[in-house]
Parts: structure tokens; sequence; C-alpha cells
């Protein structure tokens, strides 16, 4: 054997690899793929692994409505009730982790899952449509009311907002299945995440088109996309893609697969809101639940995936039934229907329904709500936690505020087309509108509405700054009452008389003198009457004799902390919003408390475990018989003042409320169970030309008559008076006490100890005061 030397050894290793260069380079090429593949492969795993084991689907954080609550005697259905869990996120199917119900003959069960809302399972009984009872499944004990599983209304968003509804892969009926498959990938439940087939044709047909026409993307693969990658095209998309898909596959069941994707793919828009899922799209398209849907309801569905905007049934019903009956012909080639079923529902028109506003969705509270979080839980990370945030709003109050503003605006514009030339066009635009509405006792946010339409302008007037005008009144004659309550303070009471005149009013070296917008000069007037018929003079001179000081530290404690102590205060004219005049009207609707507004009420973490839980506590504003005092003024007010028409609109519930006529129509009122205040006005500032009465009232009237008819605020009680009051007959035009011979006489209620003792100068025959 010869021994070679070092130097021909290296000579023999450099020939062999000159030699089996190509072959080695692709040794290394492949090593180095197969390395970045795996790489890759891992961090993508990874990604869908950690989004999987955190609750997949529910991992960005979802704002709730308020829970229905049922209680004995209210009207209901267990049909109506199933359909509220429904929108809630339950089904009938057992296997549904957020909960489930059984239909009974006159009755229905209830069985929350782990995350559901309330875990109490519960049997509801109906006797003629009416709840007669409600039991514990557990203990058998019989309950006075349950809350049913709140209506999601939009997740937690950044530059997005949606509306979604996650169901199962058995609760998604066939015919919906079938139609997905016709339509996007007739091979998902045989292939591994990617079809040869289909991807072959789509090549054969780009090359033949000169052009990228024909999409080859599975159901998969589609999945992939929405959950991990976006919208964007081009080869660079799809090697992540391929690796999601390729681990989707190997972690899910296809079942599990296509559910996730029936539950996210984008259906187009109603509203501000992006509809993702089949379950939702059926409920705002169709307005019924996605087990309901029928054949070519189903097809009209699966067309929208390629082209949810253009095919939009509201927009393009021609378009949309177009593409509804390609996907009704695959159906039939792919052996999914018979030729008489695709006769028949390629006959069947377009129904789509149009019952849900983007108003209606509550697009302006959503935006309070978001604000809300971002402000007052900055520590929370909402967008990749899944918190379930509950907030205040009533669905059922917001629906009634949309049909409100919608009939009151109408009459408002029929008003403002006598008046202004050109109404509604550039010259002369639209006016807007905003509704408040809150919980009597609570301060919480009911219902909200911005403007007249969310698409064509997302600024929300309920924050808008602009001057009240007279509704700002009722916190004049509140510390002028309360004055009374210092020692050595002036006695002012609903009786005392003020001199409807014109006056000047020298301030700060400056001379203010108001006018009365609603009325002419009365001459000596008592506080009732003046309050009660928005007199601008009397309300200055109280302002006065009380202090300007002492009005403004009432109406800061009321929430109202941009006013100032000034003759021009006491007639509303420095801004406020919307909200903050609801807020502020809590103090005469609840005992002299002011409760701060509020919009979530409790929030709780992926696992289901509350983190957050809202205790409305009220802060003193004014004495509880100062409160009432002005309350019971502004109970007049909706009967023989300037509101009166509230009553001859068909409001009868005891209620109180107050106009307001500025450059803006405003009317705030309440009852023991809810306040609402609505403002209309220009975006511009011009004036309106229109007192509250004829823009605001008809609004605000027409809400609380729908409002008041549910049952949780059905039979508001009648308000009634704190301890430590005293009542007097007194005349109505001197404020005096009442003689025999006073032809007008009315029983006014005073804090203890300031009743007059004088009698009536006007109709006085020998009498003498009270010592």
């Amino acid at each position: 054997m010869t021994n070679r030397s070092p130097k021909t050894n290296q000579n023999y290793i450099f020939r062999a690899l000159r030699k089996n260069w190509a072959l080695i380079f692709a040794l290394l090429m492949v090593a180095a793929a197969s390395a970045t593949f795996a790489v890759y492969y891992l961090k993508y795993a990874r990604l869908i692994d950690t989004t999987l084991r955190d609750g997949g689907l529910a991992k960005s954080s979802t704002i709730y409505a308020a829970p229905r609550v049922l209680a004995q005697g209210d009207a209901a259905r267990p049909e109506t009730i199933a359909q509220q869990l429904r929108r809630g996120g339950y089904s009938d199917s057992r296997d549904n982790a957020l909960g489930w119900y059984k239909l009974l003959r006159s009755a229905i069960e209830i069985h929350p899952g782990r995350d559901a809302y309330n875990q109490e399972s519960a049997v509801i009984r109906v006797e003629n449509g009416r709840v007669a009872q409600i039991s514990s499944l557990k203990s058998g004990g019989s309950r006075a009311q349950y809350a049913l599983e709140p209506e999601p209304v939009t997740n937690v968003f950044d530059h997005t907002r949606e509306k979604r509804l996650v169901v199962p892969f058995n609760a998604i009926p066939k015919v919906m299945v079938n139609a997905v498959l016709a339509a996007e990938d007739k091979r998902f439940f045989r292939h591994s995440g990617f079809d040869a087939v289909r991807i072959l044709r789509a090549i054969w047909v780009d090359l033949k088109e000169h052009r990228n026409v024909q999409g080859a993307s599975t159901i998969t693969q589609q999945l992939a996309r929405t959950l991990w990658l976006g919208p964007e095209r081009g080869w660079r998309r799809k090697i992540p893609e391929t690796l999601i898909t390729m681990h989707l596959e190997q972690t899910l069941s296809k079942q599990q697969i296509f559910g996730d994707y029936a539950s996210t793919i984008y259906l187009g828009h109603v509203g501000s809101f992006g509809i993702r899922g089949f379950a939702k799209a059926s409920e705002l398209y169709f307005g019924k639940d996605l087990s309901q849907v029928t054949l070519p309801e189903a097809a009209l569905l699966a067309g929208l995936i390629q082209a949810p905007a253009t095919r939009n049934p509201f927009f393009y019903p021609e378009r949309a039934k177009a593409r509804r009956d390609v996907i009704l012909n695959s159906m039939q080639q792919d052996g999914f229907i018979t030729a008489q079923e695709y006769q028949a529902a390629v006959s069947a028109p377009l129904h789509v329904i149009r019952g849900a506003t983007d108003t209606s969705d509550a697009p302006y509270f959503v935006d309070l709500a978001h604000e809300s979080l971002q402000n007052d839980f900055g520590d929370y990370d909402f967008q990749n936690n899944g918190y379930r945030v509950y907030t205040t709003l009533d669905m059922d109050l917001q629906r009634d505020a949309v049909e409100a503003m919608r009939v009151g605006i109408q009459e408002t514009d029929r008003e403002m087309r006598k008046r202004w030339k050109n109404y509604g066009t550039g010259e002369t635009p639209l006016v807007q509108a905003a509704l408040v509405a809150l919980d009597t006792q609570t301060g919480a946010v009911k219902a909200v509405i911005g403007g007249r339409s969310y698409n064509t302008s997302q600024l929300n007037r309920a924050l808008a700054k602009r001057q009240p005008g007279s509704s700002f009144k009722p916190f004049v004659y509140a510390a002028a009452f309360g004055s009374a309550l210092n020692k050595g303070g002036q006695v002012i009471t609903p009786a005392t008389t003020v001199d409807d005149e014109p006056t000047a009013f020298l301030f700060n070296g400056k001379t203010y003198q108001p006018s009365d917008f609603e009325s002419g000069i009365e001459g000596p007037v008592t506080l009732r009457y003046a309050l009660v018929h928005s007199l601008n003079v009397p309300a200055v001179k109280v302002a006065q004799m009380t202090g300007y000081d002492k009005v403004a530290r009432v109406a800061h404690a009321a929430g109202l902390n941009d006013v100032q102590a000034s003759p021009a205060m006491a007639l509303g004219s420095y801004d406020v919003t919307p909200l903050e005049v609801a807020g502020a009207y809590t103090i005469f609707a609840d005992s002299g408390q002011f409760m701060k507004p509020y919009l979530v009420q409790s929030i709780r973490n992926a696992d289901s475990s509350p983190v957050f839980e809202s205790s409305p506590q009220g802060q003193p504003a004014i004495d509880p018989r100062a409160a009432y005092l002005v309350l019971n003024l502004m109970q007049d007010v909706v009967t023989s003042g300037t509101g009166w028409e509230v009553r001859t609109r068909g409001f009868t519930l005891p209620a109180a409320g107050k106009t307001g006529s500025s450059r803006d129509g405003w009317f705030a009122g309440f009852t023991s169970k809810l306040i609402c205040v609505v403002w209309v006005g220009f975006d511009d500032n011009r004036d309106i030309k229109l007192t509250g009465a004829k823009t605001a009232l008809p609004i605000w009237t027409e809400f609380m008559k729908r409002a008041h008819q549910h049952s949780a605020y059905s039979n508001p009680q009648p308000f009634q008076p704190p301890s430590g009051l005293a009542s007097a007959a007194i005349d109505i035009d001197s404020g005096e006490l009442a003689t025999p011979d006073c032809p007008k006489v009315r029983r006014e209620y005073f804090i203890a100890g300031t009743q007059p003792s004088q009698f009536c100068h006007l109709h006085v025959r020998g009498l003498a005061a009270i010592p």
C-alpha cells in the first residue's frame, strides 16, 4: 500500500470537491432550506399553539350589552327567550362552551357553560304569554328574576370594530356547510390543507388569461390568512400561509377548522361594524338564527365570501342574487341538492331585512365605552387577553332611542322647513341631535345617540360642549332653596315673589341685561311660576339673591365643572355636554345625590374571573329637601309649563323635566326609573330659531313612552317628599298664606320652618299674620 503524503491527500480532496461540487452545493442548500423551514415552522407553530391555548378566537376582548333580566310576570315566550340566548352566544347543542338551552312545551331550560355571565342553571316556565315561574335546576328553589346571557356588541378595537358570534361546527346547519363547500372548497374534508387539483386548475387559468384570475386557497388557507396574516397578497405571504396551514391541519380536526372559519370570515359591513362569521351575518341580514337559514339564504351568505363589499345585498341586490344562483348551481353539480331544490331556490326572491341600522348597534356608545376603557383601565391589555367587558348598555332602550330619534327628528325637520329656506342643503344643513339615557338611581348609561347617522358623521354630540339655556335654571333654584338651611342665609322658597321686569345687572363692572325668550314681561311672580314658565329675569334675580358663587358650587357638585359664577350663568350660558346634563339631573331625581354617569358594569378575564365590578356611590350635592322642591316645580313644567306637550303627546307617567332654549333646543327630564336628555342644534352653532319644546321635547317624549313599556322601567313610582318638609295653602299670585277670599290657591311645599307667616295681602279681610 502506497502512503500518500499530506500534500497528495489534500490534492485528492480538492479534486473530489471539484468533481462533486454540484452535489455538495445541492446538499448544503437542502440543509439550509430544511433548517430555515424548521425555524419558521416552529415559529408559526408556537404562535398558533399560543393562540389556541389562550382561547383562540376569544383572545381579543369583547364588549357586551347589559344582560336582559326576566322577572315573574314579564311578557315572554320560550321561543323569544331562546332567541335572546342565541344572540348572547348560546345554542341548543350541549357541546356549546358558553351554554345551551332546551325548549320544552311551555318552558325553557338554561344550562350555562364555564364562560357564561350567569352561572346558575334554571328553568323558566311560561303561562299565557308571561313568565309564571323561575326555578333553579340545582336547588329547585324559586327565583324572582333571572339574568339572560348579555348580547355581544363588538370587540375591543384599535382601528376597526367588528361584530362576531362564535359557533361550534355542530351548531352550523348542513345546508350552510354544503353551500360553503360548493363555493370555496368542495374537497375540504378530503385534502390535507392544500387542494392539488384546484391549484393546477388555477395555474392553467391564470396562464391562459395572462393574469391572476383563479383563486386556489382552501378553507384552511383562508383561515390562516384571517387569523394570522391579513389581506396582503403575494409570494412573500404564501410561505407563512403554507406553514400555518400545515400546522392547523396537524393540530385541529376538520370540524374545528371549519367552525373557526365559519365564525371569523369577513362578510361585509352593516352600519359602522364589520361582520364576521355566518351566525352574525344571518342575524343582521335575515333577522334570524343561523340554525334557521334556508337554502337560498345559505347560498347568499356563501356568495359574500369572495367580495362582500361589491355583493352586499343591501346595496347591490342584483349582484348578490347572481352570485347566490351561481353557488346554487355549484351545489346541484356537486350533488348537495336536487334539481327540484335548485329550481325552487333560484326562483326565491332576495329577502334581506334592514332592521339593524347603524345607530341601533350603538356606535356612539361603543366609542364612549372604548374611551372609558382607555382612560380608566389603562393597565388592562384588552387587545390580547380576552377580557369580557360588560357594559350598562340596554339594547332595548337603544333601539327605542333610534326609533324615537327617527320619529322626532322628522317633526323637527318639518318645523325647520317652515323657518329656513333651502333647509337640508349645503346652505342650511340638517340639524343634528343627541340623546342620553341614564338609570335614575345609579347613573348607568343605558342608551346614547350622538347624531343622525354615524356613517355620515362620527362626531358624538352627546359629548359636544353647548350652552344648555334654561335647562340649567333648576340648579339656580336648588341653590336658592338650599340657602335657607345655612345659618343666617336668606330664606327663598317656591312661594317667594320677584318682579319679572326689564332689569340690568352689574357684575365685575359690566352690565348684563337678559331678555325673555319664551314670554313677555309678567310682573310679580312666584318662583314656582317663574321656573315653570321659564322666565329669564327672575332666574337671574334669584341667582343674585342667592349668590352667584353658591349657584356655581351647586353646579360643580353636580358635575358641571365649567360653569362660572356670573349673571349669565343663570341662563345656561356656559358650555356643557348632554351627557354632563344627564348626570347633573341625578341630584334632582336621586334625593340630592350626584351619580356620576358610567358605562362599564364589570370586567372578567379569560378565565371568567371577575377583575372589576362597579359600585356606584352617590356624592351629596344638595340637601334632599331642596332637591325635592325643585323636582316638584319641574313636575309642573310638564303639566302646565313650557313642557306641557309631554302630556298632550301621551306620556302620562309621573315625570319632571325642563325645556332649554339657547341657540339650540334642549329637554331634560326624568321618572323614578330613567333620566333622558335630548339636544337638537346645528353643528356650526347657528341659531335654530326654535324652542326646546318644539325640537327636543318631541324626541324625549317619544323615547320615554317607548322605554317605559319594558318591564324593567314600567310603573315608575310617584315622587315622594322627604322628611323635613311642610306644606301650606298659598295664594298663587302673592305667594302668601291663602285666605278664604283668594281665588287661586295651591298647596305649596316648604322646608320646615320656612313657610310664610303672612296672609295674602291681595285678598285679606282683617286676618293677622301667624305669630
